[in-house]
C-alpha cells in the first residue's frame, strides 16, 4: 500500500494574503458602486437591491451555520425568509413604491413594526415544534442572526436612498473609509504589529494595527472629503476626522466580535466565496456596525436642521 500524499503546498505569505484581500474587496465593490453610479435607474435601483439582498442571506446562512457549529439551534429558514421580507420591505418604503414618502421616521416604523411581528411569529413556530425542546434558544439565536445581518445591513439602504442628499457618495465614503481601516489595521499590524490586542479572541490583532487602522481611515476621509465633499451635505474637514476616527474603531470592533463568533465555533472563516478574505461575514464584519453609525451621524448632525 502507498503512503498517503502529503501536500506540499506552501502557506500564503502575508503579502500575499493582502493583495488578495485586496483583490477581492476591490473587484466586488468596483462591481457594485459600477452599478450604483449608473443613470439608469431601473440598474442602479435594481442591481442594488439584488446585491444588498445577496449579502444579507449569504451572511445570514453562514451566521446560522456557525451557530450549528457551536450547537445553537435556530429556525433556519424562518431567519432567511425574515430577513429577505425585511430588506425587500425597507427597499419599497425608501424608493416610493409603497406610496410612502421614504423619509426616515416612516421606514424606522416599518422596521419596529416588521421585528415585533417577526418574534411573534418565531414564537408561534415554536408552538408548532413538536420535537425541539429549545425554545428559547431557537427564538433568540434566530432573531439575532436577523438583527446581526439583515437588520444592520439595511442601514446601507437607508444612506443610498437618504433623502434630499447625494446618498450614493455618502455610501462610497462609509464603504471606503471602513475599508482603508481594515486595510491599515492589516499593513501597519503585520509590518510592525508586536502587542496583542486580545489574543484570545484574534490572535493577529495588535495595538500598532490598531493605531495603523485609525490614521489610514482619517487620512483616506479627508482625502475623500477634499475631493468629493461638494457632494455631500454639510461634510466638511471636522466631519471628516470625526468619522475618520469612529469608523475605524468601530470597524476594529466589528471585526473583533466576528472573530469572538468564528473562535467559539471553531472555524477560521465563515466561508470560502473570496480569495483572502473568507466568506460574506468576513467582508461585513466592519461594515455591519459602521452603517448604522454612518446613518445616525448622517441624520441627526449633517442634515440636523
Amino acid at each position: 500500500m502507498s503512503a498517503p500524499q502529503v501536500s506540499t503546498t506552501a502557506p500564503l505569505s502575508k503579502a500575499q494574503v493582502f493583495l488578495r484581500r485586496l483583490l477581492s474587496t476591490v473587484i466586488l465593490w468596483t462591481v457594485i458602486l459600477t452599478a450604483l453610479f449608473s443613470s439608469n435607474r431601473l440598474i442602479s435601483d435594481g442591481v442594488f437591491l439584488l446585491i444588498i439582498a445577496f449579502l444579507a442571506l449569504s451572511g445570514l446562512i453562514e451566521f446560522y451555520g456557525i451557530a450549528a457549529k457551536r450547537g445553537m439551534v435556530n429556525f433556519k429558514w424562518s431567519g432567511l425568509v425574515g430577513g429577505l421580507l425585511l430588506m425587500i420591505g425597507t427597499f419599497l418604503n425608501l424608493t416610493g413604491h409603497l406610496g410612502t414618502s421614504g423619509s426616515p421616521a416612516r421606514v424606522n416604523d416599518f422596521e419596529t413594526s416588521f421585528l415585533i411581528l417577526f418574534v411573534l411569529g418565531l414564537c408561534v413556530r415554536q408552538f408548532m415544534a413538536k420535537t425541539n425542546p429549545a425554545g428559547l434558544m431557537a427564538i433568540s439565536t434566530t432573531l439575532f442572526g436577523l438583527m446581526y445581518v439583515p437588520w444592520l445591513l439595511n442601514f446601507i439602504q437607508k444612506i443610498n436612498f437618504f433623502p434630499n442628499v447625494e446618498g450614493k457618495y455618502f455610501l462610497l465614503y462609509f464603504i471606503l473609509i471602513t475599508k482603508f481601516s481594515d486595510m491599515g489595521a492589516y499593513a501597519v499590524g503585520s509590518l510592525i504589529g508586536r502587542h496583542k490586542m486580545i489574543p484570545r479572541i484574534s490572535p493577529a490583532k495588535t495595538w500598532e494595527g490598531f493605531g495603523g487602522a485609525i490614521a489610514v481611515s482619517t487620512g483616506a476621509s479627508v482625502a475623500f472629503v477634499y475631493f468629493f465633499g461638494a457632494h455631500m451635505y454639510h461634510m466638511n474637514y471636522v466631519h471628516a476626522v470625526i468619522l475618520g476616527v469612529v469608523l475605524s474603531i468601530a470597524a476594529v470592533i466589528g471585526d473583533l466580535i466576528e472573530s469572538l463568533f468564528k473562535r467559539e465555533a471553531g472555524v477560521k472563516d465563515s466561508g470560502q466565496i473570496f480569495p483572502g478574505i473568507g466568506g460574506i461575514l468576513d467582508l461585513l464584519d466592519s461594515l455591519l456596525f459602521n452603517a448604522p453609525l454612518m446613518y445616525l451621524y448622517l441624520r441627526h448632525i449633517l442634515t440636523h436642521p
